[in-house]
């Protein structure tokens, strides 16, 4: 794996965002910055071809804008141009094994729009074998020399089973940042809670009291490892979806998990990261774990 951030460019407003919003996480994390743009019909770049005559002269005035806007921002970030002869997806999918984070512009929330070349990015969120990041226009991206008071990045936790990389990018996401972790786990309240008077507080604390456990454990070893992040955990008895939006409300960084491995007939993107990547207000990482 190469120490690179990705930026999936399409020419939109859109992806420009999603390249402001890498640059300022690579320059964080002190890697390289990767300007990509796929286009199946690039044609071999010819010797001495004037710009009107250069089939590919669209393709490449994507990626100098981006690229110009960058450097003038981040000049002394390290910044690569890939045009690369494909479709979105597959190059995509591609440069997502070979980077630390992939990052994709996101359309808004209307049901005709979608993600990075509209239903392609939520394929390709689900499919990556790396974290990408969704971003929508007009988010700009806070630099740490602003920070405002008050941010944090929360991280959704299901506590079904180990998720070592879904924690490790969340607390490395909130440490260079310098910022708190909010940890947050949803769940939703069993039949047996509710009666016809009122709801069950027995079965309320011990449901509470278990997850509770059940999340400091998850986190335990990862504080230990970031001791420098202050972490503030919650339990909140909603879905997880509704708790995961809740607590992101003002956010700087929204970390979900995705598994690797689902069940057969199962949708490869689970409901809360779908939903989170639909209508949260902030960026979203979905990270792919065992």
């Amino acid at each position: 794996m190469h120490r690179v951030v990705t930026v999936g460019l399409d020419g939109s407003v859109e992806s420009l965002a999603a390249a402001r919003w890498a640059a300022e996480e690579a320059a964080r994390r002190r890697l390289t910055l990767r300007l990509l743009h796929a286009w199946p019909m690039l044609a071999p770049e010819a010797v001495e071809m004037p710009p009107e005559a250069d089939q590919n002269y669209w393709a490449k005035l994507i990626v100098h804008d981006a690229h110009a806007e960058i450097r003038e921002h981040y000049p002394d970030l390290p910044v690569v141009d890939d045009l690369v002869a494909s479709d979105a997806e597959t190059a995509l999918l591609s440069a997502s094994a070979q980077s630390q984070l992939l990052v994709l512009g996101s359309r808004g929330l209307s049901a005709a729009a979608g993600f990075f070349l509209g239903d392609t990015a939520m394929e390709i969120v689900a499919r990556a074998e790396r974290p990408v990041a969704l971003v929508r226009a007009g988010m700009r991206p806070v630099p740490d020399s602003a920070r405002r008071a008050g941010g944090v990045v929360v991280v959704g936790v299901s506590l079904h089973g180990r998720c070592d990389d879904l924690l490790e990018f969340a607390f490395e996401s909130a440490a260079v940042r310098d910022v708190p972790l909010h940890a947050v786990h949803g769940r939703s309240l069993p039949v047996e809670t509710y009666a016809p008077w009122a709801m069950n507080p027995d079965v309320i604390e011990e449901i509470t009291e278990e997850a509770r456990r059940r999340l400091d454990e998850a986190l335990r070893s990862w504080c230990e490892k970031f001791p420098g992040v202050r972490v503030v955990d919650s339990v909140l008895l909603q879905s997880p979806a509704r708790a995961v939006a809740q607590a992101a409300t003002a956010a700087d960084l929204l970390v979900l998990g995705r598994r690797r491995q689902r069940p057969t007939l199962a949708p490869r993107l689970g409901n809360v990261a779908h939903a989170a990547a639909h209508h949260a207000s902030c960026p979203v990482v979905i990270v792919p774990h065992d």
